[in-house]
Order: C-alpha cells, then sequence, then structure tokens
C-alpha cells in the first residue's frame, strides 16, 4: 500500500472515531441542556454562560497555546526525530504552566473586578455567581494544563482516545444531572462545581493515556531558550488572532449582558449549544485532516497539502449546509420540542450563527495551513485586526442607535466573509497555491450549492402548515435537495466516481 493510501485510510479511519465521539456527545449534550435549562431556569442558565465567559476571554492566550502547541509538535512528529520532539514537549509543558499562574492572577483581580462591576447579576445572587467564577477558573487552567497532552493525541493521529474517554465525559455528566435534581442545595453552585470536577476526571485521564502511550509526554517541563523562544514568538502571533476570536464570541456576550441582560445571555447560549453540534459535524472531519496537512508540509509535499486544503474547505462547509439548512427552516418546532421554554431571541440567534458556521468551515483549513509554515507576522496583523473591530462596531450599534440584539452577530458575519477574503490573498501565497485554483476547486462548487440546495425546501416550508408531518417533509426534501446538489454541482467527476465505487462496495456487502 502507497504511502498516500496509508494517510487516506488512516483519515478515514480518524474521522469515523471522531463522528462516533461527536454523536455520543451530541446526544448527551441536546438531553442535557433541557434538563440544566429547566432545573437552572432562564436568569440562572443565562448568568453562568456570561461569567464562564468573562473566565474565557481572560483565557483568550488557551487558543494560541494550543495552536503552538498542535504545530510544533506536530512538526517535530512529522521529522521523526524523537529528541527534539521530547525537547518541543518539554518546552510546551513549561509553557503552559506560566501561562496558567498568569491566568489565576488576572482572574482573581481584574476579571474580579470586571465581574462585580460591568456584568448585570440579578439581586441575591452575588455569593452564587463567585462560586460559578471560581470553578470557572479552575476548570480553564487545568484546560490550559492539558493542552499539551491533547495535542500530542491529535499528532499521533489517535482518536480512538478522543472516542472512549467521551463515554467516560457523558456519562459523568448525565451524572450531574441526575445530582442536580435530588441534591437540595443552590443549583447554579452545584452544577458549576460538578462541571468542573468533571473536567478535572476528563483532563487527568487525558494525560495518564498520553504517559502511557507517548514517549514524548514522560519528559518534565523544562525550557530550552532558543525553541522556548521560538514557540512563544508563534504563540505571540496567533494571540491576535484568538484574542479577536473571544472579543467576536465571549465580548459579543457581554455586550448582550450589558444592554440587555441575562435572560437574552441564555437564548444565545442555547442557540451556541446547537452551533457547537452543528460545528462537531465539521470538526471531527477537520480534525482527521490537520495533523496531515502539518505534516506534508513538513515533508516537502506541497501537492497533498493543496489536495488536502481543497477537500478539507469543501466538503467541511457541505457537511454543515446539510445539518444547518433543516435546522434554520425548522429551528422554531425543533426548540420548542428540545426545550420546552424557548427564551427570546433564540430562533434568530441559531439563525444567524449557524450562518457563521459555513464561514468558519472555510477558514480553519486556511489558518491550519499558515500554522504549518510558521510564517505567521503578516497574517495575525491583519486577520485579528480585522476580527478586533467586531466588538467596537458592534458595541457602537447597540450604544449609539439602539440596534436590537441580532445586529451584533450580523456585525460578526458581514466582517467574517471580508477577513476570509483577505486570508485567502495572505495564505495562499506563502503554500504555493494559486487563487484561481482555489475559486476553481473550493469558491464555486460551494456556492453553486449553497444557492440551489436550499430552493425547493424553503418554497415548501413557505407554504405549508407548521405540524410533525410537515416538519418531517421539509427535512427529508433537504436531505434530498442537499445530497443531490452536493453530488452532481459539488463534487467533481473523480470524487463522483469514489462515491459510486464505495456505495457499490457498500450494496454488496449488505446484499
Amino acid at each position: 500500500m502507497t504511502h498516500t493510501a496509508e494517510n487516506n485510510k488512516r483519515i478515514a479511519r480518524n474521522t469515523l472515531l471522531l463522528y462516533f465521539r461527536m454523536l455520543l456527545t451530541m446526544t448527551v449534550s441536546l438531553y442535557t441542556s433541557r434538563i440544566v435549562l429547566n432545573i437552572l431556569g432562564v436568569e440562572d442558565f443565562g448568568v453562568y454562560n456570561v461569567v464562564g465567559g468573562v473566565v474565557a476571554m481572560l483565557g483568550f492566550v488557551t487558543g494560541s497555546l494550543s495552536a503552538a502547541s498542535s504545530r510544533y509538535i506536530t512538526y517535530a512528529l512529522g521529522e521523526g526525530n524523537l529528541n527534539n520532539l521530547k525537547k518541543t514537549f518539554a518546552n510546551i509543558q513549561a509553557i503552559h504552566l506560566i501561562f496558567a499562574l498568569i491566568l489565576i492572577f488576572l482572574a482573581e483581580t481584574i476579571g474580579l473586578w470586571f465581574l462585580n462591576n460591568y456584568i448585570q447579576i440579578p439581586i441575591g445572587r452575588e455569593n452564587a455567581v463567585f462560586w460559578v467564577f471560581q470553578f470557572s477558573i479552575i476548570t480553564t487552567s487545568l484546560s490550559l494544563i492539558s493542552v499539551p497532552y491533547n495535542a500530542s493525541i491529535i499528532a499521533h493521529e489517535k482518536m480512538s482516545a478522543f472516542a472512549y474517554i467521551s463515554i467516560l465525559d457523558v456519562t459523568l455528566k448525565l451524572l450531574i444531572v441526575f445530582l442536580l435534581q435530588v441534591i437540595n442545595f443552590d443549583k447554579l453552585i452545584l452544577y458549576a462545581a460538578f462541571l468542573c470536577s468533571v473536567q478535572v476526571i476528563i483532563q487527568i485521564t487525558y494525560i495518564f493515556y498520553c504517559k502511557q502511550h507517548f514517549q514524548e509526554t514522560l519528559v518534565y517541563p523544562k525550557i530550552d531558550k532558543s525553541q522556548f523562544r521560538e514557540i512563544v514568538i508563534f504563540a505571540g502571533w496567533t494571540m491576535n488572532g484568538n484574542l479577536a476570536l473571544m472579543g467576536f464570541t465571549q465580548g459579543l456576550n457581554i455586550l448582550l449582558n450589558i444592554f440587555f441582560g441575562p435572560a437574552v445571555n441564555a437564548a444565545r447560549g442555547i442557540a451556541v449549544q446547537v452551533e457547537s453540534v452543528v460545528r462537531h459535524f465539521c470538526s471531527s472531519f477537520q480534525m482527521a485532516l490537520n495533523p496531515q496537512l502539518t505534516k506534508s508540509f513538513a515533508q516537502k509535499d506541497i501537492p497533498q497539502m493543496h489536495k488536502l486544503l481543497n477537500a478539507s474547505s469543501k466538503f467541511s462547509f457541505f457537511l454543515i449546509l446539510f445539518i444547518s439548512l433543516p435546522a434554520c427552516l425548522e429551528a422554531k418546532l425543533v426548540l420548542q420540542w428540545w426545550l420546552g421554554i424557548v427564551p427570546e431571541y433564540t430562533i434568530i440567534f441559531l439563525r444567524l450563527i449557524l450562518c457563521s458556521c459555513l464561514l468558519g468551515a472555510l477558514s480553519n483549513p486556511i489558518i491550519i495551513s499558515v500554522h504549518a509554515t510558521g510564517n505567521l507576522k503578516r497574517f495575525q496583523l491583519i486577520e485579528g485586526s480585522m476580527l478586533l473591530s467586531i466588538v467596537p462596531i458592534a458595541y457602537i450599534g447597540l450604544k449609539f442607535f439602539d440596534f436590537p440584539p441580532e445586529y451584533v452577530f450580523i456585525v460578526h458575519i458581514s466582517i467574517e466573509i471580508i477577513t476570509q477574503y483577505a486570508r485567502l490573498h495572505i495564505v495562499l501565497p506563502m503554500i504555493g497555491m494559486e487563487l484561481k485554483s482555489y475559486i476553481k476547486e473550493v469558491v464555486y462548487p460551494i456556492l453553486k450549492v449553497f444557492i440551489i440546495s436550499p430552493i425547493i425546501p424553503i418554497i415548501v416550508y413557505m407554504y405549508v402548515e407548521v405540524n410533525i408531518i410537515t416538519f418531517f417533509l421539509i427535512c427529508i426534501l433537504c436531505v434530498i435537495s442537499t445530497t443531490t446538489t452536493i453530488y452532481f454541482l459539488g463534487c467533481t467527476t473523480n470524487e463522483q466516481t469514489f462515491i459510486k465505487n464505495k456505495l457499490q462496495q457498500f450494496y454488496l456487502k449488505i446484499k
């Protein structure tokens, strides 16, 4: 079997394992969200989301360090030098420990001050909010320390670890729902404490797994000045982009709290939970491809890198569209069935957030590609600066023009479209790829599918009554329309042949 064939087989196997993980976590997440919303109530549910968002804002460095860890560990693994891999891991461990201490300090000073002075807290809930904040700090700090271990699992492409540990994760979260209903104590504090405990157990499990399977993780944190500086500089350049990410996620969440109160945070929290489910369909596929993108560059196999970039971008978009189309059309009915109580603005928030998901599917492969090159300065300055403008633009609209809450998401989508155009112009020349080729292989196919596939479902949706029969009718139409459009307009001749062969093989097996 050729090296490329082995890589393709590994990608397929890892994708299936990650989809198993996704389906498992999705099912439990959707079930527990309904119960937790009913137990906490809309106001406390919104409070939990915004308080956790304050800690996440301070922990924006986590995403930067995670990107640096994945890049350097995967690159060292691709080079095949064990000693360099051990040195890299020891440096990354040291960096994460240092930043975890910085995060705790910032959270207990600046974070606590901001929480007490700017966040809308319901009267009588100050003590509960304080403890939610403390548990959130513990969770975020431990997540930061365990980042190198998760990066090692991804670099080694041992996605089965994520699948198996997810079983433990969802079991513990189901236990949380049960305990919330039987223990007579402040439910908001209990929920935060239980979630923190689950994260402690899960992160320790990941660390234990890595130390049992990967030699490089057996080293102690140690600073090698030259490489330490190189990794910190890399993380520093990605920090601009991750600060922007925190801005248009948790920053917008805090703006919604300041201008509209915790009930609107609850609506956003529910929409984000659905978004995370939809994103999993794409991220599971991308997580299986990302290490191969970096390794292809490390091994100077640029044509293979181009092929993986196009495939990741195009089919990630198709996966999200496949789920998002019926979710957008039937958002009202689905949310009513799922939650019972649907906070105001949830439906419009959900539809707008799913649109931003489609753009995110295209941005991630480009970001992974530029990380593989290690040449981040220009990319991060331009991308980060553009994305950082989302929060001030949203603030101006809310403060001076009294725009409704959904305005912040419209700003996000508009800036994201412009930023993606800038990403392509910066990154494609760096990896020796022509913009014309990307437009032909990725942009044209997804535009054709995006424009044509919704036409029939939307027409039917506009002229039928909302009930369970029409719900299933719309969903079936969405599946048929999206699938056929992707096959005939989104796939190349080679991809169509590949799909035909796989379907024939499957048919012969079950015949």
